[in-house]
């Protein structure tokens, strides 16, 4: 295996937060391979990862990934490239991480399951030089689909598959893990330099790819996960969501290579297997979103899962309302954390002590990792109370937007500030509260509606245990609102406009369609996927778009 002949012109990343601010924040400052280098030479026998294949230690994962590492590096990978990786939770995905990391190069983690047009248009506008992929995901054959996109990516210069066979074009991970990495020693770039690019969940358009500094990885998210233990290296962080998402970029690069806990993967999530591997592998806290910590507490395995090693359940990547923490406090028998955060660079949750009425909340933002205000549309900060958009700053900020210019232009301000694009709140206690998003409004008749207010109210529906509010085009309002839920009773428009005539919410906010799912589809991401929800919603003919009698939205 030899290197392949380039010529090299690696991107660059503007950090737009101004230097002197950056320079007032507390940092580790050294590379997360460094950071991990430590940990391994503190803990070698230390369990560092338990998977589907079993446990591994500090010292062993560091042999593969320094292999792993040696092998880019002979496939020509330098400093300052990035690396995009495509795999489901597990070691290699780990040691991707760190291999990449300790080549002074760039990851690009995205979840298996994107589809092949959204991994092209990722691996082209980042740049890519090499992507680690698997062979096949169910019946997509990954590895040999992003090689035959290969004319439309000029940057690309490998293709590399994980199975058990390797696609003609393509070069076998087993090669790679083949190196002898004795000779390798690991690059040792900037902390503030590019270490990985996180991607937004895409439910909307385009994939955002933001750049994140190692400092931003260790230090303002690595305080934003040290919170929740008061003896972090203890922590046994059982990830539900990819390791590919921004909630997952919490594993390797705070759980292993900053704090130096243990981390659990599986594969894909399953509510059964995870009660399993609860009992099983003890870990101390969860990370999901809501509608896993939903499939979890209804669960007929729950009755005999051992959950005695619960110390918390963090929930992100959605609103979370008041009955789904207190059903999931009583099944798990932990508190329940509400995570609000987004690749932006924002992240604030609740604390462990907080009461569970605190728990719709977001808690109090930290600015240790990053500041959090609520403005006016002309980014003047509003009084306490008042709702507005929410701007973040701090130690976790990112660098900038990945080949997007417009969109530093858009949502970066000239003192390094990130507009989130979310609506919130402060009290005069300091909690913040998500309100909603701009974009996420539905504009019926020129009247804003907000799914997440119209889905609080009906998760409380005893029938419901799941619940998305879509956007359906009409001809006459522009949009009507769809209610998708989950639920094993039968249920019908009356239903539910009864259920939230009862509650008190506005006529006008009724939704108007309904569609009734076994369970809500998650993304690759682990979200719920209001695209496929969106499409369900035009194309179910059950239920009229113009709304009956009964339901009369004002």
């Amino acid at each position: 295996m030899t290197a392949i002949p380039h010529a090299r012109t690696t991107p660059v990343y503007r950090d737009l937060v101004p230097a002197d601010v950056r320079a007032g924040w507390r940092y580790p400052d050294r590379d997360l391979y460094t950071l991990f280098a430590r940990q391994c030479l503190d803990q070698p026998d230390k369990i560092a990862v338990i998977d589907a294949d079993g446990e591994l230690t500090y010292a062993e994962l560091d042999d593969m990934a320094r292999r792993l590492a040696a092998g880019l590096a002979r496939l020509g990978i330098e400093p300052g490239e990035v690396v995009a990786v495509q795999l489901p939770n597990g070691r290699l995905a780990c040691a991707a991480d760190l291999a990449i990391a300790a080549l002074g190069a760039i990851a690009l983690p995205y979840p298996v399951g994107r589809g092949q047009r959204e991994a092209a248009s990722l691996l082209g506008r980042s740049r890519a030089v090499a992507v680690i992929t698997v062979t096949l995901h169910g019946d997509f054959a990954c590895a040999a689909g992003i090689r035959n996109l290969a004319a439309e990516l000029p940057d690309l210069r490998a293709v590399i598959a994980v199975g058990t066979d390797t696609p003609a074009g393509c070069v076998p991970i087993h090669a790679l893990l083949a190196a002898d990495a004795r000779s390798f020693r690991p690059a040792r770039p900037d902390p503030n330099a590019p270490a990985r690019i996180l991607v937004t969940s895409g439910s909307e358009a385009e994939p955002k790819m933001v750049a994140y500094s190692h400092n931003a990885l260790a230090g303002g998210r690595g305080t934003m996960l040290a919170e929740l233990h008061d003896v972090p290296a203890d922590m046994r962080n059982l990830f539900l969501v990819p390791l590919a998402t921004a909630f997952g970029s919490s594993g390797t690069s705070v759980t292993l290579a900053t704090l130096g806990g243990t981390l659990l993967l599986q594969p894909k999530f399953d509510a059964a297997a995870t009660l399993r591997l609860i009992g099983r592998a003890r870990p101390t806290h969860l990370l999901g979103v809501a509608t896993m910590l939903r499939q979890l507490a209804s669960a007929p395995e729950l009755a005999s899962a051992d959950l005695s090693s619960l110390r918390a359940v963090v929930i992100g990547g959605a609103v979370l309302d008041e009955p789904t923490a207190r059903r999931g406090r009583e099944a798990l028998g932990c508190p329940v954390i509400n995570l609000y955060g987004s690749a932006d660079g924002v992240s604030t949750h609740t604390a462990l002590d907080d009461p569970v009425e605190r728990v719709t909340t977001a808690g109090r933002p930290n600015p240790g990792v990053a500041e959090i205000r609520v403005v006016d549309e002309h980014l003047e900060e509003l009084p306490i109370g008042e709702v507005g958009e929410l701007i973040a700053r701090g130690p976790m900020s990112p660098l900038c937007y990945v080949g997007a210019p417009e969109l530093d232009a858009r949502y970066r301000t000239p003192d390094g500030w990130v507009r989130t694009g979310d609506l919130g709140r402060i009290d005069d206690e300091g909690y913040l509260t998500i309100v909603g998003r701009r974009k996420d409004v539905i504009i019926r008749g020129g009247m804003n509606i907000s799914p997440a207010e119209v889905e609080a109210v009906l998760i409380t529906h005893p029938a419901i245990r799941d619940v998305a509010c879509v956007p359906v085009p009409d001809p006459l309002f522009g949009e009507r609102l769809c209610a998708c839920v989950a639920s094993e009773t039968p249920l019908s428009l009356d239903d539910l406009t009864g259920h939230l005539e009862r509650s008190g919410l506005e006529r006008r906010k009724f939704p108007e369609r309904l569609v009734v799912l076994p369970s809500l589809p998650l993304g690759p991401a682990g979200k719920v996927d209001r695209r496929v929800l969106r499409a369900l919603a035009v194309e179910h003919r059950e239920f009229p778009v113009i709304a009956t009698d009964k339901a009369k939205p004002s």
